[in-house]
């Protein structure tokens, strides 16, 4: 396994190479698209609500679809 290390000053992380070059070629695999500013209100909606407890756990949805599945 190999170790990640974080340093507390900055937001830097160091990893070995061979894995970086492989995030590189995955990250070109992946296209980056902008929210629109309807999505961004729903993203903002939806971390407002989380802030006040208003979610509902994964596990918990997981158990529930299990269910209605039988």
């Amino acid at each position: 396994m190999n170790k990640v290390i974080t340093i507390p000053r900055g937001e830097f992380v160091i990893i070995p190479k061979k894995e970086y070059e492989e995030f590189l070629e995955l990250k070109k695999m992946i296209p980056i698209v902008k929210p629109t500013r309807l999505e961004i209100r729903a993203i903002e909606r939806g971390r407002k609500e989380i802030k006040r407890g208003k979610y509902v756990e994964w596990e918990r949805i997981k158990q529930e679809l299990a269910r209605n599945r039988c």
